[in-house]
């Protein structure tokens, strides 16, 4: 073979490699990594592997600490329909076309300052989260919120460079009334179900901690008409079961897995919820039916109930594993130092039927830089046919990691991509990130939403998606 063949065929093999999805690189080792300076950002300088490459960013930038809580931007979640991403933030949310994922484009950002501001999308339809009691003088799309208001926000992008707010849903004490209760909760964040035999969208909204309100220590319960969405409306609430620790405090997110599996997964308290939302076990989207709570031990055998709480659930495609993430320290202290235990740097997984323990990962790269915050945080499941199980999350400034845990009990790391501490000290690094056909997408508290591709044979044969709620499964495989 003459000199010119070589070089065409290595050339060759070389664009294979990069343009096929998930098939190149192998397991990094320890110390297999690159610096990438700066390209998410003037602070986000990163330790990543070589198989996690940087392709895009859209630029949001917004601080937290320091600035007044009615001026807050931060990046929060992520939902995806089509070619958009929903991108939520603390005042309102960015509709942005990534079609072309190395180049992300903001079409819109409608403004509508409730704290936190997650987020669901479906067809045309956006829902909002309004976390806290509303104060005086804020506003949602330029008009005023109610003093007190607490619930979610309807939107309308069927044009969306120009999004329209059409409904909304109040739980505070003013809307309590028709909950039949004495009091409300706010959204802080939500899981969609789609009903596609009621022509409907259930949404499961969490409130966090409860507000020390025992309403407040339930799911409540939202019907969205697809023909009717301004329609929207309260529809009940499901209570959220205490463990050995006594009273739990709220439900902090949920996930949901439908198909031939039907479950649903409330990470609350010290003491998960799982339940059945169909058929085989029982129960419905409505009327979800308990089947167990999960609790986890320190290195003594004793439930930890003190300095972590169960922050997100996702169950694997095939719905045999369910994975649980702990948050300490409300997300915004540093508990992922050398010094801290496992158990507040992990991520768990249970047998979904029985909630028995599976095996865990903890985080191999301390995080030990001055009021890094840092904890396993929002994450979901690349959808591989195949049956292994990888899991791609984004954890404050640990930044973003995808870890193969086919075997529970041998998870191993296939890539990550982790910012340099901020400084000076402040809230930043991955809130949110989420595989997404082919491609990884990570919302970074200060800067924007960035995109990545990993390449790993782990991550072959993964399943292309027409949207995603990252905290939704809307079938299962075999």
């Amino acid at each position: 073979m003459s000199t010119r063949a070589r070089r065409l065929l290595a050339l060759t093999a070389a664009l294979w490699l990069l343009l096929t999805p998930g098939m190149a690189g192998a397991h990094p080792e320890d110390g297999d990594h690159d610096d990438q300076p700066g390209e998410f950002g003037s602070y986000t300088e990163r330790v990543s592997t070589k198989n996690m490459h940087a392709l895009g960013h859209s630029e949001h930038p917004a601080q937290f600490f320091g600035v007044p809580a009615a001026e807050r931007t931060v990046n929060s979640d992520i939902a995806f329909w089509g070619d958009l991403s929903i991108h939520g933030n603390y005042d309102g949310f960015r509709v942005v076309d990534i079609s072309s994922p190395g180049n992300p484009k903001l079409l819109s950002h409608p403004k509508c300052n409730g704290d936190q501001g997650d987020v669901v999308v479906w067809e045309n339809i956006v829902v909002r989260s309004w976390n806290s009691p509303a104060p005086e003088g804020r506003f949602c799309m330029g008009e005023p919120v109610p003093v007190g208001f607490e619930g979610v926000h309807v939107f309308d992008i069927s044009d969306p460079a120009d999004p329209a707010l059409i409904g909304e849903v109040e739980f505070s004490a003013a809307g309590a009334a028709e909950r039949g209760t004495a009091d409300g909760c706010g959204s802080h964040t939500q899981s969609a179900v789609p009903d596609p035999d009621n022509n409907r969208l259930i949404i499961y909204s969490n409130n966090s901690s409860g507000d020390n309100r025992a309403v407040c220590n339930a799911m409540d319960i939202i019907e969205v008409p697809l023909d009717d969405p301004a329609g929207a409306a309260h529809i009940g609430y499901v209570p959220i079961t205490g463990g050995s620790l006594g009273s739990n405090n709220g439900c902090h997110d949920a996930g949901a897995i439908l198909g031939d599996v039907n479950l649903l997964a409330c990470a609350s308290g010290h003491a998960a919820n799982v339940f059945s939302i169909g058929a085989p076990r029982g129960g419905t989207l409505e009327n979800p039916q308990f089947l167990y709570t999960i609790e986890e031990e320190d290195g003594e055998g004793n439930k930890v109930g003190v300095g972590g709480r169960w922050h997100s659930a996702a169950f694997t495609w095939d719905g045999e594993v369910l994975a649980l993430g702990w948050e300490p320290g409300g997300g915004a202290a540093p508990e992922c130092e050398s010094t801290d235990p496992d158990i507040k740097k992990s991520m768990f997984f249970y047998d979904a039927d029985t909630g028995a323990k599976l095996g865990q990962w903890t985080l191999p790269r301390a995080q030990d830089g001055e009021g890094e915050n840092c904890t396993i945080h929002n994450y979901n499941m690349v959808p591989l046919p195949n049956g292994k199980h990888v899991v791609v999350g984004g954890h404050y400034q640990a930044g973003t990691w995808a870890v193969d845990f086919t075997d529970p009990e041998n998870p191993t790391v296939i890539g990550f991509s982790d910012p340099n501490p901020i400084e000076p000290v402040n809230l930043g690094g991955a809130w949110s990130t989420y595989y997404y056909n082919n491609f990884i997408y990570e919302s970074e508290i200060q800067t924007g939403l960035n995109v990545f591709r990993l390449s790993d044979k782990a991550m072959a044969g993964a399943m292309k998606l027409p949207h995603l709620n990252p905290q939704t499964q809307e079938f299962s495989l075999p």
